[in-house]
């Protein structure tokens, strides 16, 4: 009987409003990860890699307290990882499909059970989200990553040729030659499951390197992996500064692509590397990335305030604004601004902001220092050449707090409003109502990247010319709606410009470069003469 695997269906999402279970398990959960400080180490080829150099994982909304002491691997424990992923290619390159199927439904069966509240403990407490942030993301979306992709990977399968009379046409759909090196970001724990999983589910082996801030969930999801049957060395999770680890990884002959999700900058570093090696390399390395974001949410004068007024709320402070999707650059119409600005005034600053385990915070702290100096920085500037219009505050005496904060500024090239910060800071530019289409124009042009976007109006012929103008500034667009909260199999997520190649995690369009395919024709009655019939002579 053909393997197909049941049909996918987004993961429901808990709530853990006041007495249900999930609430309390949750607490649970927590209460057992704050007793004492783990010891992770580098996992290659399923064996625990130590190199006596580590780091400490803290609490970004605590800092005082210590979460792990996280061994990293260096360019010793880098090389060896390439090895065992090399070796595992052996086997699993040539395993069924239904076999790497299945680990990976496996694998969303034990996070949609008694994984979940591990995950999202690991979550809230290394990365600082709330419990609805971490559910949303390490649970509910990284099970949709596992389900939808083994789905959309049945479908890439069922691609294949047509077969005249006489001759079997078939694709073969090989993994790529070599290891894929995976680079995953803090901000979200679905993206480090997807990032090393999406190409070990095509029958590649994989270097993952998460962001050292995410050690710790890190950790638990290959656990997770592990327990659902992944085979040691399939992916092989290695801690450490990008320059220590990038640099071994991107060097070897072996390198057959990079998942990348990070900084601009990073991924630009990244390609110029492989692009100035490209000679040693046996295959040329598939380059897959999603990077920064500028993201805008443009109002028509026909917008919904209250709709309006949510959207920037939520898009934009939702995680710290530490989302590559997050509003940070709005465009609102002189008619809207008044009523607007004395709603934001007066909801954020009501924005409960303090440790992610207060279940009544709507906000919890940004990643680290340098992230906490980097929006003080701005804050600054804002004062200075702009107007902040609310928030504003900083502190780091307990954690690495900054306010929810709106700044208004009349200058359409301030910085503020087209260098990505990635924190909660909305910058507002208010334009005259009769100007929409040369404002249609500046979101087009003000920033370099082409992630989100959203546009609020009414008027069906605006959202219509906003749709047209603004065809190429994002790659995931939404009408009165905020510009995150992309579903699996709903919204196939990424952009292009200077926010990456926009090879859409979570769908097909992602899984296919994954794979190298091999075009097979068999012929089963082969000619047994070189002539053909044109060269017989014409009868007399």
């Amino acid at each position: 009987m053909t393997f197909r695997p049941p049909t996918a269906v987004n993961e429901p999402t808990k709530s853990y409003a006041p007495g249900t279970p999930e609430r309390a398990e949750l607490r649970a959960e927590i209460e057992r990860m704050r007793a004492g400080t783990m010891e992770i180490a580098s996992i290659v080829g399923g064996e625990a890699y130590e190199s006596g150099d580590a780091f400490i994982v803290v609490e970004p909304h605590a800092r005082a307290r210590k979460l792990a002491r996280v061994e990293r691997a260096g360019p010793a424990g880098v090389a060896r990882a390439i090895e065992a992923a090399r070796t595992a290619h052996a086997d699993w390159s040539r395993a069924s499909w239904e076999e790497r199927a299945s680990v990976f439904l496996r694998a969303a069966d034990l996070l949609a059970g008694p994984w979940r509240a591990r995950l999202n403990a690991a979550t809230m407490l290394g990365q600082s989200k709330t419990p609805h942030q971490a559910e949303i993301d390490a649970a509910a979306e990284l099970i949709d990553f596992w389900r939808f992709n083994v789905e959309f990977a049945q479908r890439l399968y069922d691609q294949q040729p047509i077969s005249p009379d006489g001759v079997r046409n078939e694709l073969d759909y090989r993994p790529l030659e070599g290891f894929v090196f995976a680079v995953t970001p803090f901000n979200f724990t679905s993206i480090a499951g997807n990032l090393p999983t999406a190409p070990a589910l095509l029958g590649n082996t994989v270097l993952w390197k998460p962001a050292t801030t995410a050690a710790y969930s890190a950790h638990f999801i290959l656990e997770l992996l592990t327990e659902a049957g992944l085979p040691p060395g399939v992916v092989n999770l290695v801690y450490g500064a990008g320059a220590s680890v990038g640099d071994a990884a991107l060097a070897s002959e072996h390198l057959a692509g990079i998942h990348f999700t990070g900084s601009t900058p990073v991924f630009n570093g990244m390609w110029r590397t492989v692009t100035a090696g490209l000679e040693r390399y046996r295959n040329y390395p598939r380059i897959v990335g999603e990077t920064g974001g500028k993201d805008f949410i443009l109002a028509h004068p026909s917008a919904d305030p209250g709709a309006l007024a949510t959207a920037i709320i939520r898009g934009g402070f939702e995680y710290q604004g530490q989302k590559c999707s997050a509003a940070s650059r709005v465009f609102v119409p002189e008619s809207l601004w008044a009523g607007l600005r004395d709603r934001l005034a007066d909801e954020v600053a009501q924005i409960p902001m303090g440790d992610v385990t207060d279940f009544s915070n709507f906000m919890g702290a940004v990643i680290d220092a340098r992230a906490f100096a980097k929006h003080r920085e701005a804050i600054e500037q804002a004062r200075a050449e702009a107007e902040v219009v609310v928030g504003g505050g900083t502190d780091d005496s307990e954690g690495w707090f900054v306010e929810p904060t709106v700044v208004r500024t009349g200058d359409p090239d301030f910085r503020l409003l087209s260098e990505e910060l990635f924190g909660p800071i909305v910058t507002v530019f208010v334009y005259a109502d009769s100007a929409w289409k040369d404002t249609l124009n500046l979101v087009d042009r003000g920033s370099p990247y082409g992630l989100t976007g959203a546009v609020f109006a009414t008027d069906d012929e605006a959202i219509r010319e906003a749709k047209d103008t603004l065809r190429y500034t994002a790659g995931n667009f939404y009408v009165n709606d905020k510009p995150t909260g992309a579903v699996v199999g709903q919204q196939p997520f990424g952009g292009a410009r200077a926010s990456g190649t926009n090879d859409k995690a979570g769908s097909l369009w992602n899984l296919i470069r994954w794979a190298s395919p091999r075009a097979i024709k068999t012929t089963f009655d082969p000619p047994q003469a070189y002539r053909y019939p044109f060269m017989d002579a014409d009868p007399f």
